[in-house]
């Protein structure tokens, strides 16, 4: 009788998680917005800067392009062939917004998703970073942020990001203490020397004001002997399986191309330092220049990379900046594309031992005149191998 009763019992059991079984493998993402049975393939879709989120069984890809005036998002259950876009928000009436709707962001976050973007103000005449929410990764979004006043004119602005700067690429940590950061780009545009950095600064839980004032982080010359024009862009925060504090970030070396940088103290204060090997950059690996990165969990759960590529259309060939992906190894302490090669540096280059080791060496530059030579030999150094990628000789 007893194990008439265990039959009985785990045979209930059994049928009361069928239902749970199929209820999870129908809680796919659906909205009469998107027709999945409408969609082009993504190297056809126009979008630079992409982030994408991961929500009931589909893929959202947020970026610049996706929608304009305002941001918009291509949605897909493979990655391969995207639907849309859905436009997520639009300026309304009279928004101080008038153009550079850039690289627009989403995080899920207590609950809701936020979307971190940047737009120039009429106000403020500068591009600066905004925050919108909503319950649904479509939206429509609300812009939450609150209110600053200039104190020239009295007039009001909703960007977050510092009066008078030019501020892009915002960003949102969440610091092991559960303390929200927006971390972001202070412009090259807006710097007294040309050269950009990263900056951030503690984020009330609502994510709608600032409570401290911004710190720099580091800046785009940081990494000694290799080329750069001061541009600093698409800052990404990701936590090691160690435990290392990274962040992804795009700039010039050479190319646009994507760096690893690692907190030595494991806090978003840093001190940052820079690994010398690339996680992108066009060669002959990866043929299309390309850049600003964001990471993401696959639906198989693999640690994966997006980035735009090239990082310009091209007319007489058709082909059209558009969302690129990887699949990434967790190091520990960097990050590595999958199967890229073990002594990978992001450029061919590196493969020639004296232009590493000059590399090597300039990261311990200390002055500006030191930099200034380590430059100059690098590009001697750089420019034989980036004339044999484009010309073959």
């Amino acid at each position: 009788m007893k194990r008439l009763l265990c039959v009985l019992l785990a045979c209930i059991l059994l049928l009361g998680l069928l239902p749970l079984t199929a209820a999870a493998d129908d809680a796919l993402f659906t909205d009469p917005r998107v027709n999945f049975n409408s969609t082009r393939p993504r190297e056809s879709c126009l979008l630079r800067d992409p982030c994408v989120v991961v929500y009931q069984g589909t893929y959202f890809i947020y970026g610049t392009g996706a929608a304009w005036p305002g941001y918009g998002c291509y949605v897909s259950r493979d990655m391969e062939n995207f639907a849309g876009p859905v436009r997520v928000w639009t300026p309304p009436a009279g928004h101080e917004s008038d153009t550079d709707y850039w690289a627009p962001e989403c995080h899920y976050y207590n609950g809701n998703f936020y979307i971190f973007a940047t737009y120039h103000s009429r106000v403020t005449g500068h591009r600066g970073v905004s925050i919108f929410r909503a319950d649904n990764p479509l939206g429509p979004f609300e812009e939450i942020t609150a209110q600053q006043t200039l104190p020239e004119t009295g007039e009001v602005t909703r960007q977050i990001s510092p009066l008078g700067w030019d501020a892009i690429d915002g960003t949102l940590y969440v610091d092991p203490q559960g303390q929200p950061w927006l971390v972001f780009v202070h412009e090259w545009t807006s710097m007294p020397d040309g050269i950009g950095d990263f900056s951030a600064a503690k984020l009330s839980s609502d994510l709608s004001t600032l409570l401290t004032e911004p710190v720099s982080l580091f800046r785009a010359n940081t990494l000694a002997g290799r080329p750069f024009n001061g541009v600093t862009d698409g800052c990404w925060l990701y936590r090691s399986k160690t435990g290392e504090l990274l962040m992804l970030w795009s700039g010039s070396g050479g190319t646009y191309c994507i760096g690893v940088a690692r907190s030595e103290s494991g806090d978003i204060l840093g001190p940052w330092v820079q690994n010398p090997r690339l996680l992108y950059a066009q060669n002959s690996s990866f043929p299309l220049e390309g850049g600003h990165g964001s990471l993401f969990y696959d639906l198989d759960g693999q640690l994966s990379v997006s980035l735009h590529a090239p990082n310009a259309s091209n007319a007489a060939t058709g082909v059209v900046e558009h969302t690129v992906y990887f699949a990434v190894e967790d190091l520990g302490d960097t990050l590595r594309i999958v199967g890229a090669p073990d002594d990978y540096h992001g450029s061919d280059i590196f493969a020639n031992p004296v232009s590493a080791a000059w590399l090597e060496a300039g990261l311990h530059a200390t002055t500006a005149f030191q930099r200034f030579w380590y430059e100059v030999i690098y590009y001697i150094l750089w420019l034989p191998s980036r004339l044999w990628m484009l010309f073959g000789f």
